[in-house]
């Protein structure tokens, strides 16, 4: 590749360690050259003297997260500096001759990354291939006919109440949803037409995954508009109850589907996971929501085995109401007799882009120094309990499709990222043909390709202007040119900075921001990065996807750096298949026939990325081949391959209060030994048992962590029963549903006198910091 500019005379910064060497400057990388020293015992005088190897050290210009130019002053002792940290988790620093030469090469970046204006300007769209990957057509391996006849949908096969609707092949139904959409049998194109409106993006709920054991499935879509005025949509009703059901009994008025006809016993014998206290619990509070009332009494009905089909809103319940005032909101459980809802503690987009930019705190001077990350920022990041929540949610919706025979309907607010990342590690749980290295490739294009993940938006391809900057701190004391900036302005907003951050340390220093992290039709469509819709949700998947791979060790056919070489692709913007946000936006610009599929790289190479221990076989009857597989929610480590580091300098402090642990109940144990009585063990509750689930609810009750679980009154099933307003009865709703998640102590005090009742019998409100991030 055509060097634009060399530069010789360049030292390297990287873990402490430099080295000089000749930096080469393309249109798409950054490379630095370096000699290699050779071994000191290899002197052989005698032998004729070799050219020195060198070593290259590429680096693509988008994955740069930050670059740092510092200048210094003429005839200063210090190097001027380009400081860069890449979202691969590179660190490393170049010094330079002269302040002019340095600001050259980041002028020379910056042009190269957030001045370029279109996606269509970067590597992809001129990389050449090598001959083995053009051999591979990556860009037809997923076919959506495929995939669903695998499952046992076609038009050829026997019906099993799904059909397949092609009322988004020109993208004019849903522009974020793929053209090949599955829908239940009994359900007409008319009434999609009618339902869609009802949903956000017009993401209707459509089937992603059916359980060939149970027939169960997992179904997403995105959030209701249901509002303050808790408006319903009749066709959605409909469209979600044939979802749960595919054998509806004719005539059928209430639209309730039918408990399950699948004996335990007889489904494949798949052996019941060895749970936890808090997934016990959870299913436990779960088991109790599912009753049955009579439509006309009243009086809860009693059958044998129930399904407990489940909206999966994968936000906290906060919110979920939160959105509500703001016109959407969750279901109104009155008219989804036949499901329970269940609310997630998954935080949103913000929360957990600040999440890894303290992560990224605690491991940024790995250039200049060797020394291991910071522990205690490492921890305070909460990377690990975010990881820990997700795949708990994944673990219990595999729970209700695999072992309790259940349907699932998942969304959270627009139905692209945490319900991409919940559906996608559901079916890897469920499936054992997602744990192939092709089923892999087709769950990523089925679940984040297709249905519309926001790659382009979550990722910031073409970069920021506020991602690089200038520090002056080396010109401290010099003369100031008009217009120039000696640093101590910057110096002083830190300081201003730091000051509002502990004045309000209750509040997210995002917070205008973070009302909403739905994205408008303008920034999707917009190339333009956008720094407060840029967050990690797939490297959250691909760190939940490592998670279980180290845990099942013989269970994946690929490995560890399958998925780390992903995460560097993500960002690489060598192929075209992360380079959009939707199966549309790929078609109109005819990214297929301009570029590479990242596909092409990974099957081509598939030796490299294969576990040599894999075992294919399942059986459900020896432990350890059960088809399907749950996560060891209290084994979750640092995947430190990932950022670069060792497994003991990102994990020592986990293996260390481990063996506390095992230390202090061991002592407790033989203490117990000794006569004295064991105390008895509570219920997990929210704040010790770190529960993913935050509230259960149906047509008649909610219960939360919170209770024992004792029965409330639902947000829904108030307005059913009260005989004011629809508005002031959704208003009441909405008040409710804040009370019950312990906030706003005083909020609608002025609405009903019923109001003080419930402030004497309220828990303690929650620190203000709960109100943070709210959707």
């Amino acid at each position: 590749m055509e060097a634009k500019k060399v530069i010789e005379n360049v030292q390297g910064i990287n873990g402490g360690q430099t080295t000089n060497g000749t930096l080469r400057l393309t249109d798409y990388h950054l490379v630095f050259c370096a000699p290699v020293e050779p071994p000191a015992d290899s002197s052989d005088t005698a032998a004729p003297a070799a050219p020195p190897k060198t070593r290259e050290r590429w680096l693509t210009y988008p994955i740069f997260s930050h670059c740092t130019f510092r200048p210094t002053p003429p005839g200063s002792r210090q190097a001027a500096s380009i400081r860069i940290r890449c979202r691969d988790f590179t660190f490393v620093t170049f010094n330079f001759a002269s302040s002019e030469v340095a600001k050259e090469v980041f002028e020379f970046i910056k042009v190269r990354t957030c001045k370029l204006g279109t996606v269509e300007r970067l590597f992809a769209f001129s990389h050449k291939p090598l001959k083995n990957e053009r051999e591979v057509d990556g860009w037809h391996f997923y076919d959506p006919k495929a995939e669903f006849r695998r499952q046992g949908i076609s038009e050829k096969l026997p019906d099993k109440g799904w059909r397949v609707t092609h009322i988004n092949k020109d993208y004019t139904f849903c522009d974020t949803y793929p053209a090949f959409l599955v829908v239940p049998s009994k359900i007409s194109d008319n009434v999609l037409k009618y339902a869609k409106d009802f949903r956000s993006r017009c993401r209707i709920p459509t089937l992603s995954y059916i359980h060939p054991v149970n027939n169960c499935t997992i179904t997403r879509s995105s959030q209701p508009f249901a509002g303050i005025t808790r408006k319903t949509n009749v066709q959605d009703e409909k469209l979600v109850a044939a979802s749960f059901s595919a054998s509806m009994p004719a005539g059928s008025e209430s639209g309730t589907p039918m408990s399950s006809q699948l004996d335990v016993s007889s489904a494949g014998s798949s052996q019941m996971p060895e749970l936890t206290e808090t997934e016990k619990f959870e299913d436990e509070m779960i088991a109790q929501s599912v009753v049955m009332y009579d439509e006309k009494t009243g009086k809860r009905l009693v059958y044998g085995a129930q399904q407990s089909n489940l909206i999966v809103d994968a936000r906290p319940t906060i919110n979920a109401v939160i959105n509500q005032v703001q016109g959407m909101g969750s279901e109104n459980m009155d008219k989804y007799k036949f499901a329970t809802k269940v609310f997630l503690s998954i935080e949103n987009i913000h929360v957990m882009r600040n999440s890894l930019n303290r992560v990224v705190d605690a491991l940024k001077d790995a250039d200049i120094s060797p020394l291991p990350p910071n522990r205690d920022i490492l921890h305070q990041s909460n990377w690990l309990k975010h990881i820990r929540d997700v795949l708990a949610g994944s673990s219990l919706i595999t729970r209700q499709v695999g072992i309790n025979h259940s349907h699932v309907l998942i969304h959270c607010s627009d139905g692209w990222d945490r319900t991409s990342q919940l559906s996608a590690l559901s079916q890897i749980m469920l499936d054992p043909y997602y744990r192939t290295i092709e089923g892999f490739v087709v769950l990523i294009e089925k679940d984040w390709l297709s249905f519309g993940h926001m790659f382009r938006l979550r990722s910031g391809h073409l970069n920021h202007e506020d991602w690089f900057t200038v520090q002056r701190d080396a010109f401290a004391g010099t003369k100031v040119n008009p217009g120039e900036n000696d640093g101590r302005n910057d110096a002083f907003q830190n300081v201003i900075s730091g000051a509002k951050r502990f004045f309000n340390q209750n509040k997210d220093e995002d917070e205008p921001d973070v009302a909403s992290e739905a994205a408008s039709g303008k920034v999707v469509n917009e190339e333009a990065t956008t720094p407060k819709m840029v967050s990690p949700v797939f490297h959250q998947f691909l760190d939940c996807t490592y998670q279980l791979i180290r845990q099942h060790k013989n269970r994946f056919e690929y490995n560890e750096r399958f998925l780390r070489r992903l995460l560097y692709h993500l960002y690489s913007c060598q192929y075209g298949t992360f380079l959009y946000n939707s199966e549309k936006q790929r078609v109109d610009s005819k990214v297929m026939e301009r570029t590479s599929s990242v596909w092409d790289y990974f099957l081509c190479r598939k030796q490299e990325f294969t576990n040599p221990g894999y075992d294919p076989s399942v059986d459900d009857h020896v432990k350890g081949k059960e088809r399907i597989i749950f996560p060891h929610l209290e084994d979750i480590r640092w995947w430190y391959q990932v950022f670069g580091r060792t497994d003991d300098e990102m994990n020592a402090t986990l293996d260390a209060n481990a063996l506390s642990e095992r230390e202090r109940q061991a002592a407790v144990s033989r203490l117990h030994g000794s006569g004295t009585a064991s105390p008895s063990p509570k219920p997990p509750g929210l704040g010790t048992s770190k529960s993913v689930l935050t509230a259960v609810e149906n047509s008649h009750q909610k219960l939360t962590p919170q209770t024992n679980p004792s029965l409330q009154r639902s947000v829904s099933a108030e307005g059913a029963s009260t005989s004011a307003s629809p508005g002031a009865s959704a208003f009441a709703a909405i008040r409710d549903g804040i009370a019950n998640i312990n906030i706003g102590k005083n909020v609608f005090s002025n609405v009903s006198p019923s109001t003080s009742e419930a402030k004497q019998s309220e828990p303690k409100a929650k620190p203000e910091q709960e109100m943070q991030e709210m959707t």
